[in-house]
């Protein structure tokens, strides 16, 4: 049997004769050499072809793009190669692969993209999201196993709502109608009050028609809950973690975010302690000279940087009637392309921030914070911002009642900066039965198919609470994605569900 050699492992065997197998990613020819470049998930090699090495020559000239193949040669040492080595090929075979692959090196529209999106997840973009996603999904089950948390694993079927029911997804159970779960937690409080630190990570489901860059119907949630917490221990928490999860993916993914464009100094200033408003002092904020005066200094930077970008779009269209070789047309199409989507951004943004600013003036204490106030919120700090004891009504019927303003809950959101808005939501839950009661009374719920929830106000109740983070808006933001749909594999969307 075959011994192969990975990619990523190949400095190890400088000077030895190894095998790969991998992925045709890119070649180009140099006369009677030819550089394939091949990729296998760990890594891409550089693996050189010469005329010399007749059959090997002959195969490396027909191979489709993204083909699958093996090779084997001499591994050497280069510093100006991928990894510091190249492959000198002497045998190259393919397994499989047909030309004309759907994805070219052209610039292609993004519902192209996602109807492709098994074959774009192949992109070095993608495969560093979704190395970065690993990352944090590892650093959070090691950050709750670290603090003597239990895994608990809850329904995904669930009879009832936790949250609002009009953002339920319905399922038919043998003649029953139930529905997609929202969230684990309340069945992680059952789990909380037997073992004390609990925590749940799945799938979670919205059916919040929604179309903006910060939703799916589909995303991923943990969700830790802990006995005898109240929300200062809560807010400690999720800082303490937003601050670990940062740190390794600066730690072990450099040459990931270097690819992704991603500038890192903001995330640099991810360390304790974040700022902390209430919600009353968010209203006020809003409200306020100075958040006037900063959301009207980014419009006008952003209006100086839409001047540069329509010049620059002007001379990349002028020169492209004059350029004469394909490869140079195809580099100005990408180009023009490239600044016509940060035009429009740049554009949409100024629109949107006007629009923010005038809905932040008319904003009135009471309502929820949308994503249009979250916005101008995490813009206006460069750390994440915890904003808690938002008013009752704009809340769920579980969170605990603030003791010094009945009007408000003890429940905390966490919304990242650079516009990112919540990544985190959660609370102190209420632990009294008499008043759980009466606020799903006031809610018009029927208390029957909560009779399990509330026996745990009745037998051993404690002080408890929890949040949830969606990995999905966290990847988001760390990555400095543009939109929430690259964070996830298979992103399901409000009019998507293919592939």
């Amino acid at each position: 049997m075959t011994a192969y050699t990975s990619i990523g492992r190949l400095a190890e065997r400088a000077g030895e004769t190894v095998c790969l197998r991998g992925w045709l990613f890119g070649r180009r020819s140099g006369g009677r050499v030819i550089f394939l470049l091949v990729r296998d998930g760990t890594g891409v090699c550089q693996c050189v072809v010469e005329a010399a090495s007749a059959s090997a020559f002959a195969a490396a000239v027909k191979l489709p793009h993204e083909c699958s193949l093996r090779v084997r040669g001499e591994v050497r040492l280069d510093d100006r190669a991928a990894g510091g080595v190249e492959v000198a090929a002497e045998t190259v075979e393919l397994i499989q692969g047909q030309e004309e692959y759907p994805i070219s090196r052209k610039a292609h529209g993004i519902d192209f993209l996602l109807n492709h999106r098994h074959l774009w997840l192949r992109s070095p973009r993608q495969c560093a999201i979704l190395k970065i996603r690993h990352t944090l999904i590892r650093e959070i089950r090691r950050f709750f196993d670290d603090r003597g948390f239990t895994l608990i694993d809850t329904p995904i079927l669930t009879p009832g709502a936790a949250e609002g029911a009009g953002s339920l997804f319905p399922v038919e159970y043998f003649g029953e109608e139930v529905y997609l779960a929202q969230t684990g937690q309340l069945y992680l409080e059952s789990a909380a009050m037997a073992l004390g630190k609990v925590y749940c990570f799945g799938p979670t489901f919205r059916a919040e028609k929604s179309k903006t860059r910060r939703h799916l119907t589909e995303f991923w949630m943990v969700e830790p809950e802990i006995a005898f917490a109240e929300l200062p221990d809560l807010m400690a928490l999720a800082e303490e973690m937003i601050c670990l999860l940062v740190s390794a993916v600066l730690e072990g993914h450099a040459q990931d975010l270097v690819l992704l464009e991603r500038d890192t100094a903001p995330l640099r200033k991810i360390v304790p302690p974040f700022p902390r408003l209430t919600y009353t002092q968010a209203v006020d904020l809003l409200h306020s000279r100075e958040m006037k005066d900063k959301v009207e200094g980014d419009i006008g930077r952003a209006c100086a940087s839409l001047q540069e970008n329509m010049l620059k779009l002007s001379a990349l269209e002028a020169e492209l009637p004059q350029a004469g070789k394909k490869w140079k047309q195809d580099k100005l199409t990408g180009e023009i392309q490239y600044v016509r989507e940060t035009v429009r951004e740049q554009e949409a943004f100024i629109e949107q921030s006007r629009e923010r600013l005038k809905g932040a003036a008319d904003f009135r204490w009471g309502s929820d914070l949308g994503g249009d106030e979250e916005t101008l919120l995490c813009r206006y700090f460069d750390k994440p911002v915890i904003v808690t004891e938002y008013p009752r009504e704009a809340k769920a019927f579980y969170m605990k009642r603030s003791p010094t303003d009945p009007r408000t809950v003890l429940n905390l959101d966490v919304l990242a900066p650079e516009g990112y808005g919540e990544i985190i939501g959660g609370s102190q839950r209420e632990d009294d039965l008499d008043e759980l009661m009466r606020r799903m009374k006031d809610e018009k719920m029927d208390p029957a198919p909560y009779e399990w929830y509330l026996d745990l106000r009745r037998y051993g109740s404690v002080p408890h609470g929890g949040y949830g983070l969606g990995i999905e808006r966290t990847l988001a933001w760390i990555c400095g994605l543009k939109h929430i749909r690259e964070a996830i594999p298979f992103p399901r969307l409000m009019g998507r569900i293919y592939p």
